[in-house]
């Protein structure tokens, strides 16, 4: 039954706040204290957001309806409320298009679509969290470096700097931006190249003597979790792509016939399609695995519901139930394993990291070049599969020569 006005006049306040629905997302908070305000539920990208649509009787069930409509029709034409809504408060309070957030917010609208969706959600929140509060309303062309550092500083200070450093790197990019549009006449960030102290690298965990990888293929092979984590985590050293990468992998990327997995740009960490030959080995687990979750998106979706992928945490926890510790082995570390040893049986080096997807400075050379050493790449994969296998079953493997055409 649709809410009414009747209704919401006589709604009396409980001891707990609780909601009216009145349709199509929009609902309204009866408080304690006996104030009454909408709210618009939506989802967006798969994730499900609110934003508050007034108070009750300032905003009447018509006008409420109406707000809920006109948010149902930006989500239609792709555009996120709560992203608009935000970007209509920064102009408001500031009055200026030349505030850093709003430069910052011009950037990142214009460059998300070159990156993955996770980095342009963590390029957002980082700022949102660590730079607006201090310097987003301030005009950019008068941003100084000691004013900039004092942002680095306090990010710092909590031990997180690496993200300071990222924060660095990215406000530059961003004064660059402004400086290219007319709204700030040099990059303070420049100024404060050294100020901040190196980070130190921390690599991901991973077994690389062959007697040890041995064992731990073993322990996949005999995972006793469920059946769709035990295929990621049998599937993820035979493809040692990122976690991330593997389960978000979606069917439409995988083309079992020519035994090759494609993943979209979008997803990858640098922008660029990737290509990874699936071998014998892979083919056969994602043919176990298609009769169960084939029908939908995901390889590999939650436990909770098909729409979405497994967790990130999901194959790490796994490797703990095998009884590897986090100083022993990581998700991630599959692609260290396969980087060492492949190097140390003597691949091309260019084959091994065009296949792990490494950094290529030159952009528009990477996206031309995702095909690169393909046909070598393909005998690499299949090549390493066989030599797991051997470690596997406790075998003194020697892979054949790598370079055989």
């Amino acid at each position: 039954m649709a809410l009414t006005d009747i209704q919401i006049r006589n709604a009396r306040p409980e001891a707990k706040q609780y909601k009216l629905s009145a349709g199509k997302g929009l609902y309204l908070i009866v408080a304690p204290n006996g104030g009454k305000w909408w709210r618009v539920r939506y989802r967006f990208d798969g994730k499900q957001k609110e934003l508050s649509a007034g108070t009750y009787p300032d905003v009447t069930l018509k006008a409420a309806s109406i707000k809920r409509d006109d948010i149902r029709r930006m989500v239609a034409d792709g555009l996120d409320p709560l992203y608009e809504r935000k970007i209509d408060k920064l102009s408001k309070r500031s009055n200026s298009e030349n505030s850093f957030e709003a430069v910052t917010r011009e950037w990142h609208l214009k460059l998300k679509a070159n990156w993955s969706k996770d980095h342009a959600e963590r390029t957002l929140t980082r700022f949102e969290k660590d730079v607006f509060p201090w310097i987003g309303s301030r005009e950019a062309n008068q941003i100084n470096a000691p004013e900039l550092l004092a942002v680095l500083r306090r990010v710092e200070s909590r031990g997180a700097l690496d993200t300071a450093h990222r924060i660095h790197q990215q406000t530059s990019q961003v004064f660059r931006y402004a400086i290219a549009t007319g709204r700030a006449e040099r990059d303070p960030a420049s100024d404060l190249k050294g100020a901040l102290p190196p980070v130190r690298v921390k690599h991901h965990s991973s077994i690389t003597e062959p007697q040890l990888v041995g064992g731990l293929m073993r322990s996949i092979q005999h995972y006793s979790g469920s059946f769709v984590t035990g295929c990621a985590l049998r599937l993820a050293p035979l493809v040692f792509v990122r976690p991330g990468e593997l389960r978000q992998a979606e069917w439409r990327e995988f083309d079992l016939d020519n035994a090759e997995w494609r993943i979209p740009g979008e997803k990858m960490k640098m922008g660029v399609l990737h290509i990874i030959p699936l071998s014998s080995q892979a083919l056969a687990i994602l043919n176990d695995l298609k009769p169960l979750t084939g029908s939908g998106k995901y390889l590999f979706p939650s436990n909770r519901t098909k729409t979405r992928p497994m967790s990130d945490n999901t194959l790490n926890a796994a490797l703990r139930r095998l009884g590897y510790t986090k100083e022993e082995m990581t998700a991630h570390g599959f692609r260290s394993m396969a980087s060492t040893i492949l190097n140390e049986q003597g691949w091309n080096t260019d084959a091994i990291e065009r296949q792990l997807a490494h950094s290529e400075k030159n952009g528009v050379r990477a996206a031309y070049n995702y095909a690169e050493y393909l046909p070598e790449r393909k005998r690499m994969m299949q090549s390493w599969s066989d030599y797991l296998d051997g470690l596997a079953v406790g075998a003194d493997v020697i892979p054949l020569h790598r370079s055989a055409k």
